[in-house]
């Protein structure tokens, strides 16, 4: 029988293995594809995006295999979720699913399917033909029949394994395939993420996920290349009590390694930092209010509400006075299999 130090060592010495393998690759993928990735950092789950994407410490349902994988094992019974966004004025569409099934007494196992595209977007290449080359399109060379129609889509399928070490320390590892498509071509890749979830304290959470850890490769149909460089994503919460329910107040900094410099919120050189900060208030488990500020400068606010086996959580983000980007209302429906021969056994 494996003791829960030799799991905890086994962890860490996976980790040091990871960043050893990690390095090599980083000097190649700092100059290359930057933000190739940046369909996965969206996120998921209503909750989540209402306190502005500060989710990492706090994750503890189905949506934690996207957040942080470790939170998997907080799962008391299989969960199912769903959520829908339209973005950009209804332009683009986005949705995840997500089912996790606990095991055992410390093991969570858990799927989950993001989905970013456009689609039915005209191809008008071969609409019309200048036969005089004199720049103006006459009625006669356009050809409308000849107008076909492409999607756009990103996918990405996570599946998670995540295990609970003791009470206060839990790990998790994300395998996950990615598949880009426009048009006729295409791009598969795969990728690796490590966490770790750490409560010192009671209320107190810090949570660590270092994403795309061996540097993800996504390789596409042309022969085109592009590597994904890792994520370092750190959060922490502290849950009180008070008037009658629990007050969250939740940080998550990404700290990214692609010299985006005056892109993100703040850089050291070549080293990126994006700040995520949120405020929930959960009135006996049964309303929640929250609110929160992303990295990309949305102000988010939202609301959920707890039903029987049911959470039904909304968020809305907003992202300038302008409304250039159009805003975006999420919506999230989670199921829980609450039942007793659903429960997580013990070992």
């Amino acid at each position: 029988m494996i003791s829960k130090n030799d799991s905890t060592k086994k962890f860490f010495n996976l980790l040091g293995v990871c960043c050893v393998i990690l390095l090599p690759f980083q000097a190649f993928a700092l100059n290359t594809a930057k933000y190739a990735g940046e369909f996965l950092a969206i996120g998921v789950g209503g909750r989540a995006l209402g306190l502005g994407g500060a989710y990492s410490s706090l994750a503890s349902d189905v949506t934690a295999g996207y957040w942080n994988p470790a939170g998997l094992s907080g799962l008391q019974y299989p969960q199912i979720s769903l959520m829908h966004d339209e973005r950009f004025a209804g332009l683009e569409n986005y949705d995840y699913a997500g089912f996790a099934l606990p095991i055992d007494g410390s093991t969570t196992l858990a799927l989950s399917v993001i989905r970013l595209g456009a689609d039915d977007m005209a191809n008008t290449q071969d609409a019309w033909t200048d036969y005089n080359h004199d720049g103006i399109i006459q009625e006669n060379e356009r050809h409308l029949d000849k107008i076909t129609y492409f999607n756009a889509a990103d996918w990405a399928i996570y599946f998670s394994y995540a295990r609970r070490v003791s009470p206060r320390f839990s790990y998790g590892v994300n395998l996950k395939y990615l598949r880009r498509q426009l048009g006729t071509t295409s791009a598969n890749g795969i990728g690796f993420d490590i966490a770790a979830q750490y409560s010192p304290a009671a209320g107190l959470r810090f949570a660590a996920n270092l994403q795309d850890i061996t540097t993800t490769l996504v390789a596409w149909s042309t022969g085109r290349n592009e590597l994904i460089s890792p994520t370092l994503k750190l959060g922490s919460a502290y849950v009180v009590d008070a008037f009658q329910g629990e007050f969250s107040p939740v940080f998550d900094i990404d700290i990214r390694f692609e010299n985006r410099q005056l892109a993100a919120n703040a850089h050291l050189g070549a080293v990126s930092l994006d700040f995520h900060e949120g405020l929930e208030y959960n009135y006996q488990h049964l309303v929640a209010l929250r609110a929160g500020y992303s990295d990309i400068g949305s102000m988010n606010v939202g609301a959920g509400v707890h039903l029987p086996k049911f959470d039904i959580d909304y968020s809305f983000a907003k992202f300038n006075s302008q409304d250039q980007l159009g805003n975006t209302h999420r919506v999230s429906i989670t199921f829980t299999f609450e039942a007793p021969q659903y429960a997580r056994t013990n070992e």
